[in-house]
Protein backbone atom coordinates (compact mmCIF):
# COMPACT_ATOMS: atom_id res chain seq x y z
CA UNK A 1 0.00 0.00 0.00
CA UNK A 2 2.56 2.69 1.04
CA UNK A 3 4.29 1.45 -2.42
CA UNK A 4 1.13 1.88 -4.38
CA UNK A 5 0.50 5.24 -2.97
CA UNK A 6 3.52 6.14 -3.40
CA UNK A 7 3.48 5.22 -7.22
CA UNK A 8 0.22 7.38 -7.03
CA UNK A 9 2.55 10.62 -5.79
CA UNK A 10 4.98 10.20 -8.20
CA UNK A 11 2.59 9.69 -11.34
CA UNK A 12 0.60 12.83 -10.35
CA UNK A 13 4.43 14.46 -9.68
CA UNK A 14 5.18 13.04 -13.21
CA UNK A 15 7.87 10.83 -12.09
CA UNK A 16 7.86 7.06 -11.46
CA UNK A 17 8.61 5.86 -8.02
CA UNK A 18 10.87 2.53 -7.36
CA UNK A 19 9.80 0.21 -4.05
CA UNK A 20 13.37 0.40 -3.41
CA UNK A 21 13.37 4.20 -3.09
CA UNK A 22 15.45 4.78 -6.80
CA UNK A 23 13.28 6.46 -9.12
CA UNK A 24 13.69 3.45 -12.85
CA UNK A 25 15.17 6.90 -14.56
CA UNK A 26 18.03 6.92 -12.33
CA UNK A 27 18.57 2.89 -12.20
CA UNK A 28 18.69 3.09 -16.19
CA UNK A 29 21.00 5.81 -16.13
CA UNK A 30 23.58 4.25 -13.73
CA UNK A 31 26.08 2.07 -15.73
CA UNK A 32 26.52 -1.65 -15.15
CA UNK A 33 28.66 -2.99 -12.70
CA UNK A 34 32.18 -2.97 -12.99
CA UNK A 35 31.46 0.16 -15.46
CA UNK A 36 30.83 3.10 -13.13
CA UNK A 37 34.66 3.90 -12.73
CA UNK A 38 36.79 4.84 -15.35
CA UNK A 39 39.94 6.12 -16.34
CA UNK A 40 42.83 5.53 -14.40
CA UNK A 41 41.00 4.54 -11.61
CA UNK A 42 39.35 1.81 -13.15
CA UNK A 43 42.53 0.63 -13.75
CA UNK A 44 43.77 1.23 -10.07
CA UNK A 45 40.93 -0.61 -8.90
CA UNK A 46 42.20 -3.34 -11.21
CA UNK A 47 45.75 -3.24 -10.70
CA UNK A 48 43.95 -3.38 -6.75
CA UNK A 49 42.29 -6.80 -7.34
CA UNK A 50 45.32 -8.23 -9.11
CA UNK A 51 47.67 -7.62 -6.46
CA UNK A 52 45.15 -8.91 -3.91
CA UNK A 53 45.34 -12.17 -5.63
CA UNK A 54 49.03 -12.35 -6.67
CA UNK A 55 50.07 -11.59 -2.88
CA UNK A 56 47.80 -14.04 -0.72
CA UNK A 57 50.31 -16.87 -0.04
CA UNK A 58 53.03 -14.71 0.37
CA UNK A 59 51.66 -11.20 2.17
CA UNK A 60 50.27 -11.85 5.77
CA UNK A 61 46.14 -11.18 5.96
CA UNK A 62 46.39 -8.45 8.35
CA UNK A 63 48.17 -6.19 5.58
CA UNK A 64 45.49 -6.88 2.70
CA UNK A 65 42.87 -6.24 4.88
CA UNK A 66 42.87 -2.95 4.11
CA UNK A 67 43.01 -3.65 0.29
CA UNK A 68 40.76 -6.00 0.58
CA UNK A 69 38.18 -3.41 2.32
CA UNK A 70 38.78 -0.84 -0.30
CA UNK A 71 37.42 -3.15 -2.66
CA UNK A 72 34.67 -4.02 -1.26
CA UNK A 73 33.38 -0.63 -0.74
CA UNK A 74 34.29 0.07 -4.07
CA UNK A 75 32.07 -2.93 -5.56
CA UNK A 76 29.47 -1.72 -2.58
CA UNK A 77 29.39 1.91 -3.72
CA UNK A 78 29.66 1.18 -7.29
CA UNK A 79 25.95 -0.81 -7.36
CA UNK A 80 24.71 2.36 -5.31
CA UNK A 81 23.48 6.00 -6.73
CA UNK A 82 25.86 7.62 -8.22
CA UNK A 83 23.89 11.07 -8.64
CA UNK A 84 24.15 11.44 -4.74
CA UNK A 85 26.63 12.35 -2.70
CA UNK A 86 27.05 11.41 0.69
CA UNK A 87 28.39 14.08 3.07
CA UNK A 88 29.10 13.60 6.71
CA UNK A 89 29.43 16.85 9.46
CA UNK A 90 31.55 15.52 12.09
CA UNK A 91 32.89 17.63 15.37
CA UNK A 92 33.48 17.20 18.77
CA UNK A 93 30.76 17.89 21.68
CA UNK A 94 29.66 21.57 21.57
CA UNK A 95 31.44 22.70 17.99
CA UNK A 96 28.20 23.25 16.80
CA UNK A 97 27.91 20.92 13.98
CA UNK A 98 23.78 20.19 14.71
CA UNK A 99 23.00 23.75 14.27
CA UNK A 100 25.47 23.86 11.25
CA UNK A 101 22.95 20.88 10.10
CA UNK A 102 19.84 23.28 10.70
CA UNK A 103 21.17 26.16 9.13
CA UNK A 104 22.28 24.38 6.19
CA UNK A 105 18.61 22.46 6.09
CA UNK A 106 16.82 25.58 6.21
CA UNK A 107 14.47 23.99 9.36
CA UNK A 108 15.50 22.97 12.58
CA UNK A 109 16.10 19.08 12.08
CA UNK A 110 18.79 17.71 14.10
CA UNK A 111 17.98 18.25 18.27
CA UNK A 112 20.54 20.90 19.92
CA UNK A 113 20.79 21.97 23.21
CA UNK A 114 22.94 22.05 26.42
CA UNK A 115 23.02 18.68 26.67
CA UNK A 116 25.61 16.68 25.82
CA UNK A 117 25.89 14.27 23.62
CA UNK A 118 22.80 15.99 21.97
CA UNK A 119 22.80 13.76 18.62
CA UNK A 120 23.38 9.67 19.71
CA UNK A 121 22.91 8.64 16.11
CA UNK A 122 23.28 9.37 12.88
CA UNK A 123 20.47 11.63 11.40
CA UNK A 124 19.97 11.91 7.46
CA UNK A 125 18.64 14.75 5.22
CA UNK A 126 18.63 14.20 1.66
CA UNK A 127 17.62 16.93 -0.74
CA UNK A 128 16.47 14.28 -3.94
CA UNK A 129 14.90 10.80 -4.01
CA UNK A 130 16.71 7.41 -4.82
CA UNK A 131 19.23 7.55 -1.48
CA UNK A 132 17.49 4.99 0.41
CA UNK A 133 20.79 2.00 -0.79
CA UNK A 134 23.28 4.77 0.29
CA UNK A 135 21.25 5.36 3.56
CA UNK A 136 21.06 1.52 3.52
CA UNK A 137 24.55 0.93 3.82
CA UNK A 138 25.12 3.45 6.64
CA UNK A 139 22.72 2.03 8.45
CA UNK A 140 20.57 4.80 9.74
CA UNK A 141 17.33 4.17 10.62
CA UNK A 142 14.01 5.16 8.77
CA UNK A 143 12.67 7.18 11.39
CA UNK A 144 16.04 9.27 10.96
CA UNK A 145 16.11 9.83 7.48
CA UNK A 146 14.59 13.44 7.09
CA UNK A 147 13.60 16.02 3.77
CA UNK A 148 13.90 19.72 3.58
CA UNK A 149 10.66 21.16 4.14
CA UNK A 150 11.53 25.03 4.06
CA UNK A 151 12.72 25.48 0.55
CA UNK A 152 14.89 22.60 0.66
CA UNK A 153 13.13 20.47 -1.85
CA UNK A 154 13.39 23.22 -4.50
CA UNK A 155 16.72 24.12 -4.35
CA UNK A 156 17.93 22.27 -7.57
CA UNK A 157 21.48 23.59 -6.32
CA UNK A 158 21.60 21.05 -3.89
CA UNK A 159 19.85 17.88 -5.93
CA UNK A 160 21.76 14.95 -5.28
CA UNK A 161 23.50 16.08 -1.99
CA UNK A 162 22.82 13.50 1.20
CA UNK A 163 24.48 15.32 4.64
CA UNK A 164 24.74 13.16 7.47
CA UNK A 165 24.35 14.89 11.07
CA UNK A 166 26.94 12.15 12.98
CA UNK A 167 27.23 11.98 17.09
CA UNK A 168 30.41 13.18 18.80
CA UNK A 169 33.40 11.86 17.51
CA UNK A 170 34.73 12.39 21.31
CA UNK A 171 31.89 11.78 22.99
CA UNK A 172 31.69 9.90 26.61
CA UNK A 173 29.59 7.14 24.82
CA UNK A 174 31.96 4.54 23.24
CA UNK A 175 28.91 3.34 21.06
CA UNK A 176 29.18 6.79 19.48
CA UNK A 177 32.43 7.29 18.66
CA UNK A 178 32.10 3.58 17.41
CA UNK A 179 29.23 4.76 14.81
CA UNK A 180 31.30 7.95 13.81
CA UNK A 181 34.19 6.03 12.86
CA UNK A 182 31.87 3.33 10.84
CA UNK A 183 30.21 5.89 9.13
CA UNK A 184 33.20 8.22 8.14
CA UNK A 185 34.13 5.03 6.23
CA UNK A 186 31.70 4.74 3.94
CA UNK A 187 30.64 8.44 3.19
CA UNK A 188 31.86 10.42 -0.16
CA UNK A 189 32.99 13.49 1.91
CA UNK A 190 33.27 14.98 5.44
CA UNK A 191 32.79 18.54 6.80
CA UNK A 192 34.69 18.46 9.81
CA UNK A 193 32.98 21.66 12.42
CA UNK A 194 35.33 23.12 15.02
CA UNK A 195 34.78 25.80 17.03
CA UNK A 196 37.63 28.35 18.18
CA UNK A 197 38.01 26.82 22.06
CA UNK A 198 38.56 23.06 20.52
CA UNK A 199 40.05 23.64 17.32
CA UNK A 200 43.68 22.76 17.91
CA UNK A 201 42.44 19.28 20.17
CA UNK A 202 45.10 16.13 19.68
CA UNK A 203 41.87 13.82 19.81
CA UNK A 204 41.09 15.44 16.34
CA UNK A 205 43.92 15.59 15.02
CA UNK A 206 46.28 12.44 16.01
CA UNK A 207 42.88 10.42 14.98
CA UNK A 208 40.75 11.42 12.16
CA UNK A 209 42.97 14.71 10.03
CA UNK A 210 45.99 13.18 10.34
CA UNK A 211 45.50 9.52 8.87
CA UNK A 212 42.57 11.09 6.51
CA UNK A 213 45.32 13.79 5.55
CA UNK A 214 45.33 11.55 2.00
CA UNK A 215 41.29 12.48 1.90
CA UNK A 216 41.54 16.61 0.98
CA UNK A 217 39.92 16.71 -2.10
CA UNK A 218 36.81 15.32 0.18
CA UNK A 219 37.32 17.44 3.20
CA UNK A 220 35.71 20.60 4.12
CA UNK A 221 37.28 22.43 7.72
CA UNK A 222 34.46 24.25 8.85
CA UNK A 223 35.57 27.04 11.91
CA UNK A 224 32.10 27.73 13.61
CA UNK A 225 31.26 30.45 15.95
CA UNK A 226 33.39 32.73 14.81
CA UNK A 227 30.68 35.51 15.96
CA UNK A 228 32.29 34.99 19.61
CA UNK A 229 35.47 36.33 18.02
CA UNK A 230 36.22 39.55 16.28
CA UNK A 231 37.68 40.22 12.75
CA UNK A 232 40.84 39.63 13.84
CA UNK A 233 40.90 37.41 15.83
CA UNK A 234 38.57 35.06 13.61
CA UNK A 235 41.94 35.27 10.73
CA UNK A 236 44.11 34.26 13.20
CA UNK A 237 42.65 31.37 14.20
CA UNK A 238 41.73 30.52 11.30
CA UNK A 239 45.25 30.96 9.94
CA UNK A 240 46.40 29.09 13.11
CA UNK A 241 43.94 26.89 12.00
CA UNK A 242 45.47 26.06 8.22
CA UNK A 243 49.13 25.87 9.97
CA UNK A 244 47.74 23.05 12.13
CA UNK A 245 46.67 20.96 8.85
CA UNK A 246 49.51 22.00 7.07
CA UNK A 247 51.62 20.45 10.22
CA UNK A 248 49.21 17.20 9.93
CA UNK A 249 50.06 16.60 5.91
CA UNK A 250 46.68 17.76 5.03
CA UNK A 251 47.26 19.84 1.39
CA UNK A 252 44.67 22.86 1.57
CA UNK A 253 43.31 24.37 -1.57
CA UNK A 254 44.98 26.97 -2.37
CA UNK A 255 46.96 28.36 -5.29
CA UNK A 256 44.74 26.29 -8.09
CA UNK A 257 45.92 23.27 -6.32
CA UNK A 258 43.57 20.88 -5.10
CA UNK A 259 42.90 20.27 -1.42
CA UNK A 260 40.71 20.61 1.71
CA UNK A 261 38.77 23.64 2.20
CA UNK A 262 38.85 25.84 4.90
CA UNK A 263 36.53 28.66 5.79
CA UNK A 264 35.01 30.26 9.20
CA UNK A 265 31.25 30.35 9.75
CA UNK A 266 28.70 31.30 11.79
CA UNK A 267 25.97 28.60 12.19
CA UNK A 268 23.98 31.11 14.92
CA UNK A 269 24.15 34.16 13.08
CA UNK A 270 24.04 32.40 9.66
CA UNK A 271 27.63 34.38 8.94
CA UNK A 272 29.47 32.47 6.03
CA UNK A 273 26.65 30.44 5.82
CA UNK A 274 25.33 30.66 1.71
CA UNK A 275 29.35 30.84 0.78
CA UNK A 276 29.41 26.89 2.61
CA UNK A 277 25.88 25.71 1.03
CA UNK A 278 27.49 27.17 -2.35
CA UNK A 279 30.49 25.29 -1.91
CA UNK A 280 28.74 22.17 -1.19
CA UNK A 281 26.83 22.93 -4.22
CA UNK A 282 29.17 23.08 -6.51
CA UNK A 283 30.98 20.28 -4.73
CA UNK A 284 27.75 17.93 -5.34
CA UNK A 285 26.98 18.52 -9.02
CA UNK A 286 30.27 18.00 -9.79
CA UNK A 287 29.69 14.35 -8.84
CA UNK A 288 33.00 13.48 -8.40
CA UNK A 289 33.17 12.86 -4.73
CA UNK A 290 32.57 9.12 -4.53
CA UNK A 291 35.80 8.77 -7.27
CA UNK A 292 37.71 11.08 -5.20
CA UNK A 293 37.10 9.10 -2.28
CA UNK A 294 37.65 6.19 -3.47
CA UNK A 295 41.10 7.08 -5.28
CA UNK A 296 41.95 8.48 -2.03
CA UNK A 297 41.05 4.85 0.16
CA UNK A 298 43.54 3.46 -2.61
CA UNK A 299 46.59 5.95 -2.18
CA UNK A 300 46.02 4.95 1.39
CA UNK A 301 46.09 1.11 0.89
CA UNK A 302 48.87 2.16 -1.08
CA UNK A 303 51.07 3.76 1.60
CA UNK A 304 50.49 0.88 3.91
CA UNK A 305 51.41 -1.74 1.30
CA UNK A 306 54.34 0.03 0.48
CA UNK A 307 56.81 -1.84 2.93
CA UNK A 308 55.11 -5.93 0.98
CA UNK A 309 56.24 -4.43 -2.45
CA UNK A 310 59.13 -1.97 -3.16
CA UNK A 311 62.67 -3.60 -2.31
CA UNK A 312 65.53 -1.53 -1.41
CA UNK A 313 67.65 -2.08 -4.60
CA UNK A 314 67.34 -4.19 -7.75
CA UNK A 315 66.82 -7.75 -6.64
CA UNK A 316 67.59 -10.78 -8.78
CA UNK A 317 69.69 -13.16 -9.74
CA UNK A 318 72.43 -11.75 -12.57
CA UNK A 319 74.81 -13.91 -14.61
CA UNK A 320 77.10 -13.73 -12.30
CA UNK A 321 75.34 -15.01 -9.69
CA UNK A 322 74.12 -17.87 -11.69
CA UNK A 323 77.86 -19.22 -12.73
CA UNK A 324 79.25 -19.11 -9.22
CA UNK A 325 76.20 -21.47 -8.37
CA UNK A 326 76.73 -23.69 -11.61
CA UNK A 327 80.64 -23.90 -10.22
CA UNK A 328 79.74 -24.55 -6.68
CA UNK A 329 77.24 -27.13 -8.39
CA UNK A 330 80.13 -28.68 -10.46
CA UNK A 331 82.56 -28.82 -7.28
CA UNK A 332 80.04 -30.74 -5.09
CA UNK A 333 79.78 -33.48 -8.18
CA UNK A 334 83.49 -33.32 -8.55
CA UNK A 335 83.32 -31.84 -12.36
CA UNK A 336 86.79 -30.69 -12.38
CA UNK A 337 88.42 -33.88 -10.64
CA UNK A 338 86.43 -35.87 -13.03
CA UNK A 339 87.71 -34.62 -16.32
CA UNK A 340 91.59 -34.31 -14.43
CA UNK A 341 90.93 -37.88 -14.34
CA UNK A 342 89.68 -38.58 -17.60
CA UNK A 343 93.18 -36.95 -18.92
CA UNK A 344 95.16 -39.20 -16.76
CA UNK A 345 93.04 -42.06 -18.23
CA UNK A 346 93.96 -41.15 -21.74
CA UNK A 347 96.97 -40.33 -21.25
CA UNK A 348 97.81 -43.49 -19.24
CA UNK A 349 96.21 -45.34 -21.73
CA UNK A 350 98.40 -44.01 -24.51
CA UNK A 351 101.44 -44.67 -22.95
CA UNK A 352 100.37 -48.05 -22.07
CA UNK A 353 99.61 -48.67 -25.86
CA UNK A 354 102.27 -47.22 -27.55
CA UNK A 355 104.94 -48.14 -24.62
CA UNK A 356 107.87 -50.98 -25.10
CA UNK A 357 106.55 -54.82 -24.38
CA UNK A 358 109.22 -54.41 -21.53
CA UNK A 359 107.65 -51.63 -19.51
CA UNK A 360 104.37 -52.99 -20.04
CA UNK A 361 105.36 -56.71 -19.07
CA UNK A 362 106.78 -54.29 -15.79
CA UNK A 363 103.63 -52.38 -15.15
CA UNK A 364 101.38 -55.66 -15.70
CA UNK A 365 103.74 -57.16 -12.71
CA UNK A 366 103.32 -53.93 -10.35
CA UNK A 367 99.07 -54.29 -10.63
CA UNK A 368 99.43 -57.49 -10.01
CA UNK A 369 101.45 -57.10 -7.15
CA UNK A 370 100.05 -54.65 -5.80
CA UNK A 371 96.51 -56.28 -6.33
CA UNK A 372 97.95 -59.63 -4.33
CA UNK A 373 99.48 -57.37 -1.41
CA UNK A 374 97.88 -56.85 2.02
CA UNK A 375 100.09 -53.75 2.69
CA UNK A 376 97.70 -51.02 3.91
CA UNK A 377 100.07 -48.54 2.08
CA UNK A 378 99.24 -50.17 -1.44
CA UNK A 379 95.17 -50.44 -0.57
CA UNK A 380 92.76 -48.60 -2.61
CA UNK A 381 91.46 -45.42 -0.55
CA UNK A 382 87.59 -45.63 0.22
CA UNK A 383 86.00 -43.98 -2.37
CA UNK A 384 84.19 -40.76 -0.80
CA UNK A 385 80.20 -39.74 -1.67
CA UNK A 386 80.02 -39.05 -5.33
CA UNK A 387 78.20 -35.43 -3.78
CA UNK A 388 79.26 -33.35 -1.18
CA UNK A 389 75.97 -32.39 0.61
CA UNK A 390 77.58 -29.35 2.73
CA UNK A 391 78.84 -27.94 -0.60
CA UNK A 392 75.27 -28.82 -2.41
CA UNK A 393 73.29 -26.85 0.79
CA UNK A 394 75.86 -24.21 0.96
CA UNK A 395 75.46 -23.14 -2.48
CA UNK A 396 71.75 -23.53 -2.12
CA UNK A 397 71.70 -21.61 0.56
CA UNK A 398 74.25 -18.28 -1.16
CA UNK A 399 71.98 -17.97 -4.32
CA UNK A 400 69.01 -17.49 -2.30
CA UNK A 401 70.49 -15.22 0.07
CA UNK A 402 71.61 -13.61 -3.76
CA UNK A 403 67.95 -13.44 -4.94
CA UNK A 404 66.14 -12.32 -1.64
CA UNK A 405 68.50 -9.55 -1.42
CA UNK A 406 66.71 -6.13 -1.35
CA UNK A 407 63.55 -7.71 -1.34
CA UNK A 408 60.97 -6.69 0.81
CA UNK A 409 60.17 -9.41 4.16
CA UNK A 410 57.27 -11.87 2.11
CA UNK A 411 58.85 -12.53 -0.81
CA UNK A 412 62.25 -12.78 0.39
CA UNK A 413 61.21 -15.52 2.94
CA UNK A 414 59.16 -16.87 -0.69
CA UNK A 415 61.97 -17.05 -2.55
CA UNK A 416 63.82 -19.02 0.66
CA UNK A 417 61.41 -21.25 0.59
CA UNK A 418 61.06 -21.97 -2.93
CA UNK A 419 65.15 -23.00 -2.91
CA UNK A 420 64.52 -24.79 -0.04
CA UNK A 421 61.58 -26.95 -1.28
CA UNK A 422 63.98 -27.50 -4.86
CA UNK A 423 67.52 -28.25 -2.32
CA UNK A 424 65.66 -31.09 0.06
CA UNK A 425 66.19 -33.88 -3.44
CA UNK A 426 69.41 -31.89 -5.02
CA UNK A 427 72.08 -33.91 -3.51
CA UNK A 428 70.24 -37.27 -4.37
CA UNK A 429 69.57 -36.09 -7.88
CA UNK A 430 73.00 -35.26 -8.57
CA UNK A 431 74.50 -38.25 -7.70
CA UNK A 432 72.17 -40.18 -9.55
CA UNK A 433 73.14 -37.76 -12.34
CA UNK A 434 76.87 -38.61 -12.58
CA UNK A 435 75.65 -42.32 -12.57
CA UNK A 436 73.49 -41.55 -15.77
CA UNK A 437 76.52 -39.46 -17.39
CA UNK A 438 78.68 -42.32 -16.44
CA UNK A 439 82.52 -42.32 -15.56
CA UNK A 440 84.74 -40.70 -18.43
CA UNK A 441 87.80 -42.41 -17.48
CA UNK A 442 86.52 -46.13 -17.60
CA UNK A 443 86.80 -46.74 -21.36
CA UNK A 444 88.11 -43.41 -23.25
CA UNK A 445 88.21 -43.81 -27.04
CA UNK A 446 91.37 -44.53 -28.97
CA UNK A 447 92.66 -42.23 -31.70
CA UNK A 448 92.52 -42.99 -35.39
CA UNK A 449 96.82 -43.40 -34.97
CA UNK A 450 97.16 -45.27 -32.06
CA UNK A 451 97.71 -48.87 -34.05
CA UNK A 452 100.18 -47.35 -36.22
CA UNK A 453 102.35 -46.80 -33.14
CA UNK A 454 101.69 -49.83 -31.78
CA UNK A 455 103.04 -51.38 -35.04
CA UNK A 456 106.13 -49.14 -34.63
CA UNK A 457 106.65 -50.32 -31.40
CA UNK A 458 106.55 -53.69 -32.56
CA UNK A 459 108.78 -53.21 -35.25
CA UNK A 460 111.62 -51.47 -32.87
CA UNK A 461 110.26 -54.70 -30.61
CA UNK A 462 111.40 -57.19 -33.68
CA UNK A 463 114.12 -55.89 -34.48
CA UNK A 464 115.80 -56.00 -30.80
CA UNK A 465 115.41 -59.78 -30.78
CA UNK A 466 116.01 -60.05 -34.59
CA UNK A 467 119.61 -58.45 -33.30
CA UNK A 468 120.06 -60.44 -30.53
CA UNK A 469 119.75 -63.93 -32.80
CA UNK A 470 121.99 -62.83 -35.07
CA UNK A 471 124.55 -61.55 -32.39
CA UNK A 472 123.72 -65.65 -31.18
CA UNK A 473 124.43 -67.30 -34.58
CA UNK A 474 127.22 -65.35 -34.59
CA UNK A 475 128.71 -66.27 -30.76
CA UNK A 476 127.34 -70.08 -32.10
CA UNK A 477 128.89 -69.93 -35.15
CA UNK A 478 126.07 -70.62 -37.63
CA UNK A 479 126.42 -67.22 -39.20
CA UNK A 480 129.92 -65.80 -40.04
CA UNK A 481 131.24 -63.31 -37.52
CA UNK A 482 130.55 -59.71 -37.90
CA UNK A 483 129.79 -57.32 -34.51
CA UNK A 484 128.65 -54.29 -35.78
CA UNK A 485 125.34 -55.40 -38.07
CA UNK A 486 123.20 -57.04 -35.03
CA UNK A 487 124.50 -54.26 -32.67
CA UNK A 488 123.44 -51.65 -35.22
CA UNK A 489 119.81 -53.60 -35.39
CA UNK A 490 119.60 -54.18 -31.73
CA UNK A 491 120.31 -50.50 -30.36
CA UNK A 492 117.87 -49.56 -33.25
CA UNK A 493 114.74 -51.13 -31.55
CA UNK A 494 116.56 -50.44 -28.22
CA UNK A 495 116.55 -46.96 -29.06
CA UNK A 496 113.19 -46.72 -31.57
CA UNK A 497 111.23 -48.22 -28.63
CA UNK A 498 111.78 -45.35 -26.38
CA UNK A 499 111.57 -42.88 -28.89
CA UNK A 500 108.26 -44.21 -30.11
CA UNK A 501 106.60 -43.93 -26.86
CA UNK A 502 108.02 -40.46 -26.36
CA UNK A 503 106.60 -39.62 -29.53
CA UNK A 504 103.53 -40.68 -28.65
CA UNK A 505 103.27 -39.09 -25.19
CA UNK A 506 104.08 -35.63 -26.95
CA UNK A 507 101.00 -36.45 -29.50
CA UNK A 508 99.00 -37.39 -26.71
CA UNK A 509 98.75 -34.14 -24.79
CA UNK A 510 96.60 -32.23 -26.97
CA UNK A 511 93.52 -34.75 -27.11
CA UNK A 512 94.11 -35.91 -23.81
CA UNK A 513 93.55 -32.41 -22.60
CA UNK A 514 90.38 -31.72 -24.56
CA UNK A 515 88.87 -35.04 -23.84
CA UNK A 516 89.29 -34.40 -19.88
CA UNK A 517 87.91 -30.71 -20.68
CA UNK A 518 84.72 -32.16 -22.23
CA UNK A 519 83.94 -34.62 -19.70
CA UNK A 520 84.44 -31.85 -17.40
CA UNK A 521 81.96 -30.10 -19.17
CA UNK A 522 78.97 -32.58 -19.90
CA UNK A 523 79.15 -33.40 -16.09
CA UNK A 524 79.41 -29.57 -15.77
CA UNK A 525 76.44 -29.24 -17.68
CA UNK A 526 73.99 -32.20 -16.24
CA UNK A 527 74.87 -30.67 -12.95
CA UNK A 528 73.82 -26.84 -14.11
CA UNK A 529 70.56 -28.63 -15.55
CA UNK A 530 69.79 -30.48 -12.24
CA UNK A 531 69.71 -27.41 -10.62
CA UNK A 532 68.18 -25.36 -12.80
CA UNK A 533 65.37 -27.27 -12.93
CA UNK A 534 65.20 -27.68 -8.86
CA UNK A 535 66.29 -24.17 -7.31
CA UNK A 536 66.83 -22.04 -10.20
CA UNK A 537 63.83 -22.11 -12.14
CA UNK A 538 61.73 -21.98 -8.53
CA UNK A 539 63.39 -19.00 -7.44
CA UNK A 540 62.89 -17.13 -10.68
CA UNK A 541 59.62 -17.85 -10.46
CA UNK A 542 59.08 -16.14 -7.68
CA UNK A 543 61.21 -13.10 -8.72
CA UNK A 544 59.33 -12.95 -11.84
CA UNK A 545 56.06 -13.13 -9.19
CA UNK A 546 57.06 -10.53 -7.41
CA UNK A 547 58.20 -8.13 -10.75
CA UNK A 548 54.48 -8.63 -11.34
CA UNK A 549 53.06 -7.33 -8.52
CA UNK A 550 55.42 -4.82 -8.15
CA UNK A 551 54.13 -3.51 -11.39
CA UNK A 552 50.83 -4.04 -10.09
CA UNK A 553 51.68 -2.04 -7.19
CA UNK A 554 53.17 1.16 -9.66
CA UNK A 555 50.03 1.14 -10.81
CA UNK A 556 48.14 1.15 -7.40
CA UNK A 557 49.87 3.98 -6.61
CA UNK A 558 50.53 6.08 -9.37
CA UNK A 559 50.35 9.96 -9.05
CA UNK A 560 46.64 11.13 -8.59
CA UNK A 561 45.57 14.13 -10.39
CA UNK A 562 42.38 16.05 -10.98
CA UNK A 563 42.75 15.42 -14.39
CA UNK A 564 41.71 11.85 -14.63
CA UNK A 565 38.60 12.48 -12.35
CA UNK A 566 35.66 11.66 -14.39
CA UNK A 567 33.46 14.85 -14.94
CA UNK A 568 35.86 16.50 -12.47
CA UNK A 569 37.51 20.49 -12.28
CA UNK A 570 39.94 21.88 -10.50
CA UNK A 571 38.17 23.82 -7.49
CA UNK A 572 41.41 25.05 -5.49
CA UNK A 573 40.69 28.67 -7.34
CA UNK A 574 37.19 28.71 -6.86
CA UNK A 575 37.07 27.25 -2.89
CA UNK A 576 40.14 29.78 -2.18
CA UNK A 577 38.06 32.76 -3.39
CA UNK A 578 35.52 31.78 -1.78
CA UNK A 579 36.91 31.28 1.38
CA UNK A 580 38.85 34.37 1.26
CA UNK A 581 35.96 36.89 0.09
CA UNK A 582 33.96 35.33 3.39
CA UNK A 583 36.83 35.79 5.48
CA UNK A 584 37.60 39.21 4.60
CA UNK A 585 33.58 40.35 4.36
CA UNK A 586 33.29 39.54 7.93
Amino acid sequence: MIARRAGERGAAAGVGVHPGGADPEEEDALPPLGGAYGGALRMRLDALHELVGLSRTRVESEALAEAGRVLDEAAARQRLSSRHTVIAIAGATGSGKSTLFNALAGVPVSETGLRRPTTSAPIALSWSEGSAGLLDRLAVPGRLRRRPLAGGAADTELQGLVLIDLPDHDSAVTAHRDQVDRVLGLVDAVIWVVDPEKYADAALHERYLRPLAGHAEVTFVVLNQIDRLGTEAADLVLDDLRRLLDEDGVALGEHGEPGATVLAVSAATGDGVPELRELIARFVQERTAPERRLAADVDAAAVRLRPAYLADGRPGLDERAREAFTDRLAAAVGAQAAGEAAERVWRRGAIRACGTPWLRLYRWYERMRAHGSTDPRLTSPVEEELTARQRVEQAVRIVADEASRGLPAPWAQAVREAAARGAEGLPEALDELTVTVGDPAARPPRPAWWPAAVLAQVVMTLLQIFGALWLVAQIVGVVEPGLLPPVLVMLGGIIGGPLVEWACEGAVKGPAKRYGQEAERRLREAAAACGRARVLDPVAAELMRYREVREQYATVAGTRSSARIVGGSRMGANRLGATRAGVRGR
